[in-house]
Formats: C-alpha cells, structure tokens, sequence
C-alpha cells in the first residue's frame, strides 16, 4: 500500500491504522531492548562464572612455599649486626631490610635504640615493642656515655693502639652474648671469625652447644675450650607458625626439610612435637637432634 492508497481510506480507518502502526513499532522497540538486556546479563553471568575460576588459576600456579607473610617474633637484637633473616623474623618489610643494610654500608651506626626509630616507614607503635629488645653492641655506643676515666682510656687507646688482651686458659666468654670485640680476646680469633660466630649466631637463634662452632667452615678447634654457651639465650622456632621463607633459612633446615613441614601443615594441620618431624622423609635422626634445642610447637 502507498501514500495514495492510504489517503483513499476514511479520517476513522486512518486513525486506526496509525494507532496499530504506533504499536508495532513499540513492540518491536520493546523486544530489541529486552533482548540487549539479556545478552548484557548472559555477558555478566558468564564473567562472573568465570571469574573465581580465573583466580582459583591464579591462585592454583602460584607455588604455595611463595607466601611472604610474616608474623613477627620479639627477641633481642643489635640492628648493628643483625641478619636479614633476623630482621624479617622481627616483622619488618623486606624494603626496610634492604635500608638496614644500604645505611651500615654507607657506614650509618645505630648508636641508641631511638636512632632505629628513625627507619623509613617504622611507626611508632611498632617501634615501642621493639624498643625494649633492641640490644646496641659496646662497640656502638656513644663515648659521651663511658665514664670519665674510661673516656681517657678510650682517647688514649685510639691514639696508641695496643693488641687486645687474649684469655688466659681457663677462662671462658659466653657465645650468646659476646661482641665482637670480645670474640677477639679469644687465641685464634681474630675480626674475621668474630664476625662469622655473629653471623651464624644470629641465624641460628643462638648457640646450644660450642661444638657447633665446627659448622663454621675453617674455625680453629684449639679455640673452643674457651667458650660456653648459655642456652638461655637461645631463639625459639615454631614451626607452625613461620613462613616458608623463614624455615628454609635455618642452617638446620633448608629448601626441603621447610618444604615438607609446609606440605605437613597444609595436609595434616600443626605439628604436635618434635616426634611429628620422624614422619617426614627428608629430617634424619641426626638432624631432628639437631634442631631439638630450637623448636617450639
């Protein structure tokens, strides 16, 4: 039908037709928003299907020994000396680490606890439960805070140089609490096997036993009749709580023997004692006796 044909039609057939037309045309836009709304849904039911799957594949690739969470321990400590495996066991963020060990090389010296609070991004609450375990080294601390005779002594020790006092046989320094300095007073010790018993004292957690200074590659037997370990000092591990990272670190226990009390958490729940680790392939007789004085459940 044309335009000619319609106008043929009476004023009330006219009107009716336009009316049905209206409608038509109303239905058909109905119908093509309807069906746009559909396919919006269909599109964000898909996604949101597909999306936990997404992450559980995410999730699924990365390794599980990856987590990087670390619930911080409170034990003594010298910022000083202490270790990045220390540090991170304090709760602190490996960046904060890395500031450690950037300012010591630029020669930076914490010489009182309120100069660690100075670390970038450290907060005040954070800092006050610190504070009481930070330990600063003889070797560090201010002049201004020796006594007056001993001042002298230090300003006349700097201008003539004398050779540190070694122990006489019979006595003996403890391995847990000397410095450096008093490492040296040892026969056969010198600064570099001072800084190595530091070193591995602090990640060990401290010493048991002074045999372990055997572990040492190249230490000097003939030094260890003059050393005592009190085992008072001794840094707990629990094993149920430390992260991949942490566990791997320990000289007594490494990639493996970390990746299987992890595998064991994750399948069994916690270890009850120091039993449950006869139950993994990779820990010896030899080696759970060796971490018997260091774990905690």
């Amino acid at each position: 039908m044309n335009i000619h044909d319609f106008l043929y039609y009476n004023k009330s057939d006219r009107n009716t037709i336009l009316v049905l037309l209206g409608i038509a045309v109303a239905a058909l836009l109905v119908c093509f928003l309807f069906d746009n709304n559909d396919e919006t849904l269909s599109e964000g039911y898909t996604q949101t299907q597909q999306f936990p799957q997404k992450h559980f594949s995410k999730d699924q690739s990365s390794s599980y020994y990856d987590v990087e969470t670390h619930p911080h321990e409170l034990f003594p400590f010298d910022p000083n000396t202490a270790d990045s495996t220390a540090l991170l066991r304090l709760g602190l963020q490996p960046w904060q680490v890395r500031a450690i060990y950037k300012y010591r090389a630029r020669g930076g010296v914490y010489r009182q606890p309120s100069d660690f609070a100075r670390l970038y991004g450290l907060t005040q609450q954070r800092y006050r439960q610190l504070k009481p375990y930070i330990r600063i080294g003889q070797d560090y601390q201010p002049a201004a805070l020796l006594p007056e005779a001993q001042r002298r002594k230090t300003t006349a020790d700097s201008l003539y140089p004398h050779t540190i006092q070694k122990l006489k046989l019979g006595e003996t320094i403890d391995l847990n609490t000397a410095d450096t300095t008093q490492l040296q007073r040892v026969p056969g010790i010198g600064h570099y096997y001072a800084q190595r018993i530091v070193y591995y004292r602090g990640r060990l957690g401290g010493f048991n036993d002074v045999n372990q200074l055997q572990e040492i590659n190249g230490f000097p037997t003939e030094a260890i009749k003059y050393f005592k370990a009190d085992c008072v000092h001794i840094t707990k591990l629990n094993v149920n709580r430390m992260t991949f990272s942490d566990l791997q670190h320990h000289p007594y226990i490494g990639f493996y023997r970390a990746r299987d009390i992890m595998d064991y958490r994750r399948l069994r729940g916690p270890l009850r004692s120091i039993n449950d680790l006869k139950l993994l392939k990779s820990f010896t007789p030899e080696a759970i006796d060796r971490l018997r004085a260091y774990v905690v459940f």
